[in-house]
């Protein structure tokens, strides 16, 4: 079937969503509608239908109805995914079901238009822009889901299609440029590398990262926005929020005393970065990871 005709139909419905942290993964799971996973932090190997994948950091992999799904956990860092389950079209019948485990299911009971996605490459790449995109989508879907009642459906289906956006526009991408080194990368590891060092320093400035790369400003600034679709100053304070997300996870520091550690002024400002970067305030963050993240 032609992709664009079918995505001009779909009406997906979204069954649960959850964060997963698990230290050391390994399992094979079926389930009985689609699975989307973003992965949040660490490496792993997906095997689908027998085909290995491996997997990390920005990776977006989308399953199928009853596509065995072996996982395997291959970094030193916890394994940290963003997964929800959900039907590309509304069916009342279906949409009673809370369990998505497909052990009492045949490829039988799979509405064949269920089955749309069953011959795409499952795995796409995002680029950092639209992993802050992704992230920020995902927390207001779990929001959005977890609610007892009342729950906003319209809301869920479009946010539900923004991801599934922003899969097929970084799978395009990806497969067209696949086996490519990205143009000028040392530069931006090395500028990456400086990001990561000094994130704590809240004076540091593009003039110091783009001195420690080797490059004037405009050239790491255009290297930046070109390959990677994001401005220095918001790859570091996506670092420098990526940190405090962290620490918010061991749970031993308050809000200001991590706003300090990751390199930023003002509580407020902290405060407005991680809203416009996360989707939610820190302490919102805090209260929705300690209910909702499952540790295996």
């Amino acid at each position: 079937m032609n992709q664009h005709l079918w995505l001009n139909s779909i009406s997906p419905f979204v069954r649960t969503g959850r964060i997963m942290k698990s230290y050391s993964l390994t399992g094979e799971w079926m389930d009985h509608d689609h699975v989307y996973t973003y992965i949040e932090q660490g490496e792993a190997e997906f095997i689908l239908s027998g085909v290995k994948y491996e997997v990390g950091e920005g990776d977006v992999i989308i399953m199928h109805p009853l596509m065995s799904h072996l996982i395997r956990s291959t970094s030193d860092l916890p394994l940290i995914q963003y997964i929800f389950h959900f039907d590309l079209f509304y069916d009342e019948n279906r949409s009673r079901l809370k369990n998505t485990s497909a052990v009492h299911f045949r490829r039988d009971d799979i509405l064949a238009k269920e089955m749309s996605l069953a011959d795409i490459h499952p795995v796409a790449h995002l680029k950092l822009a639209d992993r802050m995109e992704c992230k920020k989508r995902f927390l207001q879907l779990q929001q959005e889901i977890t609610i007892p009642v009342q729950k906003n459906i319209l809301l869920i289906k479009s946010l539900c299609l923004e991801l599934l956006h922003l899969f097929f526009k970084n799978q395009s991408e990806h497969n067209q440029s696949k086996g490519k080194m990205t143009k000028g990368w040392p530069t931006i590891e090395r500028a990456i590398e400086c990001m990561n060092k000094r994130y704590h320093d809240p004076l540091l400035k593009n003039e110091d990262v783009s001195n420690y790369a080797g490059v004037t400003p405009n050239h790491l600034s255009y290297l930046f926005k070109n390959q990677l679709g994001i401005s220095i100053y918001n790859y570091l304070k996506h670092v420098r929020i990526e940190q405090a997300k962290l620490k918010i996870l061991l749970g031993n520091k308050t809000i200001t005393e991590i706003a300090e550690e990751v390199g930023f002024s003002s509580i407020h400002l902290f405060s407005r970065s991680f809203k416009e970067h996360v989707g939610i305030t820190p302490s919102k963050y805090a209260a929705t990871q300690s209910t909702n993240i499952q540790i295996t």
